[in-house]
Parts: structure tokens; C-alpha cells; sequence
């Protein structure tokens, strides 16, 4: 089944807050409702539901992070009872065709960053074409994805 991404609004936030990951993925990442939140008051950003049609899998967290100017997905999880479907690569893929679509002012990079236990976090990206680049002074491992220049 092919997903979308749809906005977080007063119509589906209660919906993506009752997401969970597995209990042994919950120190990978923040809960929805904390990325909600914490949306609001990021300027550049963008949160989404992940769509299998009309029920919600996932949820994903992206925009321009204005410390270094490049693309960030802040988060992407996938719900537990969707998780081994394929949901989680696809979702990734999805996000990155939403980056090019608005990269208007052609940023160079798609960065993510994950705990090196995570993974299927790993692998996802992996697949996707995130290339690995350093561990974060967080602690977490840092992938980017170089955005093509479109040819004209």
C-alpha cells in the first residue's frame, strides 16, 4: 500500500499521539506528543502523519534546522503494530520526495541523526542512501543524504 504524508492538525494530533514504538525502541525516540509540541515553536519544521490510506502508521518530523541551514528529519517512527511491513524505508523515501519538492533554495543536505543500537533505524536509512558521517556531541550517530540538483 503506498503511504502519504498529511499535517499534524486539531483533526489527527489526538490520533498521532496514541503512535508507540516498542517498548525496547522507546529511548530511540521522543514521544509524538513531546514533537508536537516542540513543533510549534520551530519555525522551519513540519510535522506529518504517516499514511497507509486512511490509517495513521506513522508519524515524522522534518524541516530546516537553522543552526547549520541543512535539512533535518527530527523524527520518523513507525508504529508497532506497523513495523515490518516495509513502512519504515518507504516512509523515509516519502519524506525525502516532500524535501525536494520544497527545496527551493536548493539546500545541499538531508541530515538524520539515530542511536547506534537503533537498528532498524540504521538499516532504513541505509537503504534509502544515507551515508553515515559522525557521532554527534548528543551521542547519536549522524547520516546525511545529498540532495540532487535538478538539471534543467
Amino acid at each position: 500500500m503506498e503511504l502519504t504524508l498529511r499535517l499534524i492538525t486539531r483533526d489527527n494530533w489526538e490520533e498521532a499521539i496514541q503512535l508507540k514504538v516498542k517498548e525496547k525502541q522507546k529511548d530511540f525516540i521522543a514521544p509524538n506528543l513531546y514533537s508536537i509540541a516542540e513543533v510549534q515553536f520551530l519555525d522551519q519544521f513540519t510535522a506529518c502523519g504517516i499514511y497507509a490510506g486512511d490509517q495513521m502508521v506513522g508519524f515524522t518530523m522534518f524541516g530546516v534546522d537553522p543552526d547549520d541551514g541543512n535539512y533535518w528529519i527530527y523524527r520518523l517512527m513507525i508504529d508497532e503494530m506497523h513495523q515490518g511491513k516495509g513502512y519504515g524505508y518507504a516512509a523515509v523515501k516519502l519524506v525525502i520526495e516532500e524535501i525536494k519538492r520544497r527545496n527551493t533554495a536548493q539546500i545541499p543536505l538531508v541530515m538524520i541523526g539515530y542511536d547506534m543500537e537503533n537498528g532498524g533505524a540504521r538499516a532504513a536509512y541505509k537503504k534509502a542512501g544515507f551515508s553515515e558521517t559522525e557521532i554527534a556531541p548528543w551521542g547519536e550517530q549522524l547520516a546525511a543524504y545529498t540532495l540532487k540538483a535538478e538539471v534543467h
